[in-house]
């Protein structure tokens, strides 16, 4: 039999340092909200890939949509023979996006493909090229994507210096000590000391940061940045990689405001686990890029659109939305109560909207000092003892909570038992 250390010795000895890992452990398969290693041992999964598997492992529907496209093409390069799939899920998606008017949407790959193709169209729409974005916020791995993340360990050191033309705004956080008057103060000294908002081409931000922390931007920010967005002409880019398809209690993050972007990033539970991305917006701004300024070879796969459409079914005929804000309230409610509890480790800021929930690991009860050191023994106690759980945060002591929406309540409650003999102090 194959372990897991046989594995991780070869990934070690075939495979970059770049690329790092949660955990040691190798998948032999997986369903639903349950992943076995190659070793037999079996997992509850709080971690979704990444808040990939809103509609868990290896969901039936959407595995014989992605089956039945095999048997008819794998591939023809969208830009070369177009085909339906790609057309009816971008049908779908305009329909679906909280922004009002002609709505037009283009697919890729990756989430970093769809932020650097939003600020692409963003550029192309302005004819400007500067670019405000948050601290904390993670919009991708590339270049253009890395500059835009609000983050410099482990995505910016030691790979050169960032792309000009990017400016980061303290993003409002009760953690961070920063107040919406506060970020609101700080963009204003940008726009007076090194970029007149006539250079700026776009603002993206996170309605929900991911690997920042699971802080929500507050409503009166976002209300800010669309009236300064319409005052100077700026594209309003939110960044729904991580909180699309249901993960907040809503299709889509934005649906918690009472403003609208006007580009909308998407990719990972948009197709179920299969290589997805997509940038939808306002058609006037979509349509300003040249044709054969926007594309690429496998976007818009087809295998992954039959998967797409067949994850949008889901959600319809299994009540995902619904789903999603009854998994939050028992996730938040069974928080809070291990929040007060003196014989686990303290924990704080208990947050997120629907399924999208995370908490602090601090060093005092009733304090807010981060414990980074605590926060990894925990995420290790817990796939040692069949959990697969994730940290993040800017200062690493948030755990984060991505389990699929689909999860009965039966593995939910497994994965806070596991959870609760992690924290035990």
């Amino acid at each position: 039999m194959t372990t897991n250390a046989e594995l991780l010795s070869r990934r070690n000895a075939a495979i970059v340092r770049g690329i790092g890992h949660t955990t040691p452990l190798s998948a032999s398969r997986a369903r639903n909200a349950e992943l076995w290693d190659v070793e037999g041992k079996r997992y509850v999964d709080f971690a979704g890939g990444i808040a990939v598997l809103n509609t868990g492992h290896c969901h039936p529907k959407v595995i014989a949509a992605v089956q039945e496209q095999m048997a008819r093409f794998t591939h023809t390069c969208f830009q070369v023979v177009m085909y339906e799939p790609y057309i009816a899920l971008a049908e779908r998606l305009n329909a679906l996006v909280p922004i009002s008017g002609p709505v037009k949407t283009a697919l890729f790959t990756t989430g970093a493909e769809a932020t650097e193709n939003a600020v692409k169209i963003a550029r192309a729409a302005t004819g400007r090229s500067g670019v405000i974005a948050f601290t904390g916020g993670f919009h991708g791995r590339t270049v253009l994507a890395s500059a835009l993340t609000g983050k410099v360990v482990p995505y910016k050191k030691g790979l050169g210096p960032a792309l000009p033309e990017v400016w980061h705004v303290p993003f409002p956080t009760p953690q961070n000590g920063v107040e919406v008057e506060d970020a609101l103060k700080y963009l204003d000294f940008i726009f007076k000391a090194d970029a007149d908002p006539s250079r700026i081409a776009a603002i993206i931000i996170e309605p929900v940061q991911g690997e920042g922390g699971f802080h929500q931007a507050p409503v009166s920010l976002m209300r800010a940045l669309r009236r300064i967005c319409d005052e100077h002409g700026i594209v309003l880019i939110a960044d729904e990689v991580q909180t699309g398809f249901g993960r907040t209690g809503k299709m889509f993050a934005m649906e918690h405001y009472d403003v609208s972007a006007d580009l909308i990033c998407l990719a990972k539970s948009l197709a179920g686990g299969f290589p997805l991305s997509g940038v939808v917006g306002r058609a006037a701004i979509m349509d300003a890029a040249d044709p054969g300024g926007l594309g690429g070879t496998y976007a818009g796969n087809p295998l992954a659109c039959a998967a797409a459409l067949a994850v949008l079914d889901v959600f319809e005929e299994e009540r995902l939305l619904e789903r999603a804000g009854t998994i939050g309230l028992n996730l938040r409610s069974w928080l809070q109560r291990a929040e007060k509890r003196n014989d686990l480790l303290p924990i704080a800021d208990v947050r997120g909207p629907g399924a999208m929930v995370a908490f602090d690991i601090v060093k005092d009860r009733g304090g807010r000092e981060p414990d980074a050191a605590a926060t990894k023994r925990v995420v290790q106690r817990a796939y040692e003892d069949g959990l697969i759980l994730l940290s993040c945060g800017t200062n690493a002591n948030t755990v984060r909570i991505l389990v699929p929406l689909t999860a009965e309540d039966a593995i939910v409650d497994e994965g806070l038992r596991i959870l609760e003999r992690a924290l035990a102090a």
